[in-house]
């Protein structure tokens, strides 16, 4: 195809005379003498970065221990006030109006929040009773961590938040600041926070079990479902967890869980999605649940779990088996799982049986109100009689901060009731959990980013057991419109996975370190195009705690610029030639100085830039001294590329809109001025994805501006499209090779586009007055400008992504996906292999609300006996019998109650909320030469008797991601083919068995040292009542009943 040919040396010609990427080559060896290049060692970064972490939380670790010893003093030498009361005027008002003791507060940048250094602070659930004893004593306590968290905060001012999470839900955090809440309703509970459930309890197996019986229904089902997703929010990834339904027989409410599953969130998501589909059907039988829980927890199998506390939750809404020849068969007399009853919803059932079941298996049945979390309390136990091996600096998974901080770990620690009973026996309550938060921005100062283009460290946690961790990224983002949640997952998850990658995280989890060079996939900054790359990763593991440090660095990283100027050098390029000259046309968004007012509006950081650079010098301490070196040299490297190159240039002879350069030193041009006004590019380099996509590609990168089919209509009048085309600047000096900047040109596309019909004719701009118009039928060979009717002729580009056309009225599909513009076409494209396809799943983006009703509805449930039982006389005797009677009495009673019941969720707002998405990227496969394709459509449905076939040109655009396409207009209606799409759409993962989490056995075995003790105390093991019949009813009516059965006739 020799249109191709003319597309190609049209472009590098026109490109590379523009872009003077020639010249800026030119430019850097001209200043070799104003700078030096280093070569970056993975190995010492990683070590470097891993032993400065450790360090770090060394330094937090001794803070916390000590706030945990001073608390178990404090509250053993306290004493206990029954009559404890609140000062009626002033204490009550206090407590409900925490801004009416007048405070001083101040803004400091570590908190990002309004702070007093005084004083501690103190939050409180609305659900509980200010006023009561318990709640006043333990304020009163609490009160003395106050002069130990300041001594802390004297000797470490780089402390975060300082906060103690009692077993009560008073939270008290230093220093203070105005609670806010996090929505409109405060629901905040501490003993709900992943930091206070990692820290109150060890590692756990648990089987959720849920009574989906036919009286389990309407409201009572809707409660217990959220009975069970807030038990599952209480489980971390040290964790694993099974979710059955039962009723008659027991499910797994995820067939593809066979074996208890690690609790990480895409699991988690998993058993939520499935518990909203339970249905109520059928008849309970407490045995079959019970069967399942213990057959999951006591099985010989290799698969990972805690090998800890044993567990079993059952959520049910009443009943009167008590099961117990199961629990004789797999859990007496040693009791080695622990049976928790919650009794869900409105019933009438006698709940003693449930009592029963959570006393006699050391669990514990909650009270009416539904608690989820109460069951740490019990958890606590054996961590108390264990002492001091339990107490242990545990640091948690990167979580969001109540307060404001943003993305945080904390390390966490629990703190025991030292105190006796009056037998002087050991109290064996756990008080609460001591935190100290460590903020990811001080973590992210740590590491070396801008000596390295696209560098990226993750810091992994492991799991308790050492078998799998997750990680975050140390450069994410902090969660956004489109994630609701920390990006913390799998090292697998989080990346596109490969067997490489399978035996880098296995060496991570072993606490290995290494190093291996291999060839990946990776996604642009904007999830639209995946590259396939060459990655270096490094790894090393964070010495004394949890965590594994992770390095990827591309292999144009290896090596990196550090600027060499003379004092007057810096003046003279920092205030008359560089960034003081080139004013609003350039774009740097970094922290260069630590005075240096930062704002995410460009020309209001670059005049508070130019303030501060007039009051110190570039040699400042108060001034990074690396960036701000590589910013000046930077800026002169360009403005000399300006004068040299852009300014004898008229862009409009091109085409072209805009010429810009972005360089590592963070700054990125835009010329001319005007074109400033409508740059919309990041303005860090490193997070742009036109910048990385072009460091990572050869040649010249497109990019159309991103649109749906859903978008509004353009006006060609007043909306001006521009193409985005970068390459990166490649320097070699010496033997060292680097890709400092990349520099690039915005195309107008309606210029382009009568260019692009040229170029792809059979005339030249001499002769196209006289283009001879040639049809189907014709002797003459077709062109792209003479026959659009006819012929269709497309520049894609790597993602699949519309660039440019020959059609008129393509001009609003300009930057869609090409299967939405012709589905056909896209499929036989990828059908003959000039495409490959890879999906992709992020387990934590958002979802639209699923429009539903405020309301529950469902009979009330009733027990329905069989013949048998009413045929036997023992039966009648029964709890069972007389709870049915109830039932009748009440009925006869009130007439509403066997009625529906209509029960309005108030407050209940559809709003978005985390979901799971698919989202499939194409990229090129090695096809580089030219093909023609056949493609025939004999299923379509044609409008006219024409054959349904046509012939297909494709050929790659050297040097570019471009894909040249000539075809026939086809001949059908429609076509039954595969429509290939990359929308993003939730994934519904119920069914989906291919979303089992991968998790690698580990050689390395922790044994759980806190097990069961003879001598802890059950006796705390919930509250019921009974309802039961005195001997002379439940004998008379005996008698009643035998004459009845006597005389059927009477």
């Amino acid at each position: 195809m020799h249109w191709a040919g003319r597309i190609e040396k049209e472009l590098e010609k026109v490109l590379q005379l523009v872009t003077g990427v020639q010249q800026m080559k030119g430019i850097y060896n001209e200043k070799r003498n104003q700078f030096a290049v280093e070569r970056n060692t993975p190995k010492q970064l990683v070590e470097k970065v891993s032993g400065d972490i450790a360090k770090l939380l060394n330094r937090k670790r001794k803070a916390l221990e000590r706030l945990a010893r001073e608390a178990e003093d404090i509250q053993r030498e306290h004493p206990w006030q029954d009559g404890i009361k609140s000062d009626d005027d002033d204490g009550e008002n206090l407590l409900q109006n925490p801004n009416s003791l007048s405070l001083e507060f101040v803004d400091d940048p570590n908190f990002k929040n309004k702070v007093n250094y005084s004083y501690t602070a103190v939050q409180i659930p609305t659900d509980i009773y200010k006023g009561s004893p318990t709640i006043l004593n333990e304020l009163n306590w609490t009160q003395s961590l106050e002069r130990v968290f300041i001594e802390n905060s004297r000797e470490d001012p780089s402390l975060r938040w300082q906060v103690f999470g009692s077993a009560t839900g008073v939270t008290r955090y230093y220093p203070a600041t105005k609670w806010r809440a996090p929505n409109k309703i405060d629901l905040y509970d501490v003993r709900r926070r992943p930091w206070y459930i990692q820290g109150a309890s060890s590692p756990k197996d648990m089987v959720i079990i849920v009574d989906v019986s036919g009286s389990v229904s309407g409201l009572t089902l809707k409660l217990m479902k959220t009975s069970v997703i807030e038990m599952l929010d209480t489980l971390s990834d040290d964790d694993y967890v099974n979710v059955a339904r039962f009723n008659e027989k027991a499910y797994a409410v995820v067939p593809c869980f066979t074996t208890l599953v690690q609790a990480n969130i895409k699991n988690k998501k998993i058993f939520k999605e499935a518990v909203m589909n339970m249905q109520a059907k059928g008849t309970t039988d407490y045995k079959t649940g019970f069967q399942f829980a213990f057959d999951q927890l006591l099985n010989e199998t290799n698969a990972p779990r805690a090998n800890c506390n044993k567990m079993i939750m059952m959520f049910t809404d009443g009943g009167e088996d008590r099961a117990q020849d199961i629990f004789e068969k797999y859990n007496w007399p040693n009791k080695t799982v622990r049976v928790f009853t919650f009794s869900v919803g409105q019933h009438n059932y006698d709940v003693t049986p449930l009592q029963w079941i959570a006393c006699a298996n050391k669990g514990k049945r909650p009270a009416i109100r539904i608690n989820t979390q109460e069951y740490l309390d019990v958890l606590g136990r054996p961590m108390v009689l264990a002492g001091e091996r339990a107490k242990q600096v545990q640091w948690t998974n990167v979580y969001q901060d109540a307060l404001g901080l943003g993305l945080v770990i904390t390390g966490t620690m629990p703190v025991f009731n030292l105190t006796t009973d009056g037998d002087s026996k050991q109290n064996q309550l756990i008080l609460g959990v001591m935190g100290v938060d460590i903020a990811l921005s001080e973590i992210k100062e740590l590491t070396p980013r801008y000596k390295v283009s696209e560098i990226n460290h993750f810091l992994c946690h492991f799991s308790f057991d050492h078998q799998s961790f997750i990680c975050i990224s140390v450069h994410s983002l902090e969660p956004t419109v489109t994630r609701l949640e920390p990006v913390t997952l799998d090292f697998l998850d989080a990346e596109l996975p490969d067997r490489n990658k399978e035996e880098i995280r296995r060496q991570m989890i072993d606490g290995k370190a290494g190093q291996r060079r291999i060839k990946t996939l990776v996604k642009s900054v904007d999830e639209r195009y995946i590259d396939e790359v060459q990655r270096t990763y490094i790894w090393s593991p964070v010495e004394g705690t949890d965590y594994s440090l992770g390095l990827v660095l591309p292999s144009y990283s290896e090596n990196h610029i550090k600027a060499n100027l003379s004092d007057q050098i810096l003046q003279v390029q920092c205030k008359y030639q560089g960034v003081f000259q080139c004013g609003m046309t350039c774009v740097f968004l970094r922290e260069y100085c630590k005075d240096l007012e930062l704002s995410n509006n460009n020309t209001e950081f670059l005049l508070n830039f130019i303030a501060l650079m007039e009051k110190v010098t570039p040699d400042s301490k108060q001034c990074d001294n690396f960036l701000l070196h590589n910013l000046i040299l930077d800026t002169g490297i360009i403005k000399e590329l300006v004068d040299k190159v852009w300014k004898n240039k008229d862009l409009n002879t091109y085409g072209f809109m805009t010429v810009f350069a972005a360089t590592d030193g963070g700054i990125t041009r835009v010329f001319p001025k005007r074109a400033s006004d409508t740059w919309e590019e990041n303005p860090e380099p490193f997070n742009a994805s036109f910048y990385r996509r072009s460091l990572d590609n050869k040649g010249y990168i497109f990019r159309a501006p991103y649109r749906t089919a859903n978008d509004d209509i353009l006006n060609p009048e007043n909306d001006t499209i521009g193409i985005l085309v970068s390459t990166a600047v490649d320097v070699t000096i010496g033997s060292r090779n680097l890709k400092p900047a990349v520099v690039g040109v915005k195309l107008d596309l309606e210029a382009w586009t009568d260019k692009f019909k040229i170029l792809a004719s059979n005339h030249t701009n001499s002769n196209r007055q006289s283009s001879q118009t040639c049809g189907p039928t014709s002797g003459c060979e077709m062109d792209c400008e003479a026959n659009s009717d006819d012929l269709l002729c497309y520049l894609i580009d790597d993602g699949g992504f519309l660039v440019m056309s020959n059609q008129k009225d393509y001009m609003n599909k300009i930057g869609m996906f090409f299967g939405e513009v012709d589905a056909t076409l896209f499929y036989a494209l990828y059908n003959n292999s000039f495409y490959k396809r890879k999906q992709s799943y992020d387990y934590q983006s958002v979802c639209d609300p699923v429009p539903s009703s405020n309301t529950g509805a469902a009979p009330r449930g009733v027990f329905v006996p069989t013949i048998a039982d009413v045929l036997n006389v023992a039966w009648w005797t029964s709890a069972a019998a007389w709870s049915l009677l109830q039932q009748m009495l009440y009925g006869f009673a009130y007439q509403s109650w066997f009625m529906t019941d209509e029960v309005d969720a108030e407050g209940m707002e559809s709003r978005e909320s985390s979901c799971v998405t698919v989202q499939t990227q194409f990229y090129f496969s090695n096809i580089s030469s030219s093909y023609n394709i056949l493609q025939d459509c004999d299923n379509c449905s044609r409008s006219d008797t024409q054959l349904s076939c046509r012939l297909i040109h494709a050929r790659r655009i050297n040097n570019t991601n471009l894909l040249f396409v000539v075809a026939e207009k086809l001949s059908c209606d429609s076509c039954e083919i595969e429509k290939l799409s990359q929308v993003e759409t939730e994934c519904i993962l119920t069914h989906k068995c291919a979303f089992l989490a991968l998790v690698l056995i580990s050689e390395i075995m922790m044994q759980c040292t806190l097990l069961f003790k003879s001598w802890e105390n059950t006796s705390d093991c919930g509250r019921g009542h009974s309802f039961r019949p005195s001997p002379l009813t439940l004998l008379l009516l005996q008698l009643l009943l035998l004459c009845v059965l006597a005389h059927p006739s009477v």
